[in-house]
């Protein structure tokens, strides 16, 4: 079995997830994974050593140097091309304030109360020969804002079977640590609510299959997924990206579902 890749760690989540080239966008958008962010962050904006950037980011210096030139590739494609660029997803954990371990002036996890780490969230391997299902859920319900969604529960499935279940807290983990989170806890496949295009494409780089538009019982969504009967919206999107109050958004109605 392949040795789990090491969480990187960041300072923080990037306050602006997207940028689009002036005029009309050529080709599908390029994802920036948030670790790769904090590498150039941390190299070209904080003018840190790529030493220095792997003791910050808690890896090695040639992963840091691996992580930082696919970001400048990435980003010389965007601005050459004229392509999206989005910032979602990867493998990483926030730094939490903890003192000396953040390279960022002014952070504000510094002044918050420390995060459980990303890792201790690990859950208990699925099986090789199992499925597992991850829904966004609260209350029993699948929640309805895949980068806002406090817990996932998780559905090991084998022979059209639920065998295990399990529910996780993401700690506020944010959208873009979400992806990577359900990647190191080996997700196959996803059901939501609304979720953004950056999220989303996050997901299908990791191989996660994407359900969304989906509301109503948690459970009974995942027996309708094993039916073959779950009604979901393969265009479904969430324009709601910001950091201010997202009631209704998603087109939801005032029960939380998707509105038609």
């Amino acid at each position: 079995m392949a040795r789990p890749q090491r969480l990187r760690r960041v300072c923080e989540e990037p306050a602006y997830d997207s940028f689009s080239p002036g005029g009309i966008c050529v080709g599908e958008p390029v994802v920036l994974t948030v670790d790769e962010y904090e590498a150039i962050r941390l190299v070209d904006y904080e003018k840190k050593t790529h030493g220095q950037c792997a003791a910050l980011m808690d890896v090695s210096r040639t992963t840091v140097t691996e992580i930082y030139e696919s970001a400048r590739g990435k980003i010389a494609e965007c601005l050459v091309n004229g392509r999206k660029l989005w910032i979602s997803g990867g493998h990483y954990r926030l730094c939490g304030g903890l003192s000396g371990c953040c390279g960022k002036k002014g952070c504000r996890a510094k002044h918050q109360e420390p995060r459980k780490d990303v890792q201790e969230m690990v859950l208990a391997e699925k099986g090789a020969d199992k499925m597992r299902i991850a829904v966004t859920y609260e209350d029993g319900k699948v929640f309805q804002h895949f980068g806002h969604t406090a817990q996932f529960k998780f559905y090991d499935i084998e022979g059209k079977k639920v065998v295990g279940q399990q529910i996780a807290d993401t700690m506020g983990s944010g959208h873009g640590a979400l992806a990577g989170f359900l990647t190191a806890n080996g997700v196959d496949a996803l059901i939501c609510g609304g979720i953004g295009g950056g999220a989303q494409t996050a997901l299908a780089n990791a191989g996660i299959q994407l359900f969304g538009g989906v509301c109503g019982n948690a459970d009974d969504a995942v027996s309708a997924w094993l039916d073959g009967t779950l009604s979901y919206n393969p265009d479904v999107h969430c324009s709601h990206h910001g950091h201010q109050g997202h009631s209704h958004a998603c087109g939801e109605d005032k029960q939380g579902c998707p509105g038609s």
